[in-house]
């Protein structure tokens, strides 16, 4: 069976949990059997599919789930939710497309945002599965050289540029510091219009395969918009050593 259920992340920040465990315990509000599939739209800002997972264990009782206190950013929503199952959901994928937000998805079949747990269609399934990987992303860029290397997570092993560089942080990178390039200032909108619109590259200031494996990226420390001629270069080298953004900035304005 397939599902669509919805995630507030200003009540609860599914995406750290994810990051940190590889799933999470959602209250069981549907008939959920192990090996189903459950697609998470994430309500406003993002109002988009976001998130795959599969069920791989159901009817979870609260003393049985992982303790997430941490992510809940409304308590009174995680206490009235104590006495009833969980399901938990591994993750399988993440993605962040403007082709899976509301208005594509109604046109393939759904009929509204989904306010509890719904079954969906094949058709609206294969839709959003053929949109689920990093290629279809519009807003996941690799920013690292060691990207065939894994990394061992606190449950599973995943892949850093399909994991670990998390749409989510992402978007919050650019909703903190905007879409210009930190090191040359370019603005894609006002270089190129409508279709620059949004547009940018983000970057890992330290890059993840020098940090703790289990490490949970901070978006206002850890990463920055970038254009993508200067992403280029803040992964090359010199002498064997890579330039900082201020100091490639530096090396802009010298010029």
């Amino acid at each position: 069976m397939k599902w669509m259920i919805s995630a507030n992340g200003k009540m609860y920040d599914h995406a750290a949990a994810f990051q940190k465990w590889g799933f999470i315990d959602w209250r069981q509000r549907a008939n959920y059997q192990i090996g189903d599939e459950v697609y998470i739209y994430c309500t406003r800002p993002y109002m988009r599919v976001m998130y795959k997972a599969v069920v791989i264990k159901e009817s979870l009782s609260y003393l049985q789930i992982q303790d997430d206190t941490e992510f809940w950013h409304i308590r009174e929503e995680h206490d009235k939710a104590l006495n009833g199952k969980y399901a938990r959901l591994k993750l399988i994928s993440q993605v962040d497309s403007d082709k899976l937000s509301l208005p594509y998805l109604i046109d393939i079949g759904l009929k509204a945002a989904p306010q509890g747990p719904v079954k969906i269609s094949e058709t609206l399934a294969n839709y959003i599965d053929s949109n689920m990987d990093e290629y279809s992303s519009d807003n996941i860029f690799p920013d690292s050289d060691n990207m065939d290397k894994c990394y061992e997570g606190a449950t599973q092993q995943v892949l850093v540029n399909k994991y670990e560089r998390s749409s989510i942080a992402r978007q919050r990178c650019i909703e903190y510091n905007g879409h210009c390039c930190f090191v040359c200032g370019m603005d894609f909108e006002k270089t190129y219009g409508e279709i620059g619109k949004n547009f940018i590259h983000i970057h890992h200031i330290v890059p993840l395969h020098e940090i703790d494996k289990e490490y949970i990226v901070d978006y206002k420390k850890d990463l920055i918009p970038v254009c993508p001629n200067c992403h280029a270069m803040l992964h090359r080298k010199i002498s064997g050593e890579y330039v900082s953004w201020k100091e490639l900035r530096k090396m802009i304005q010298n010029k």
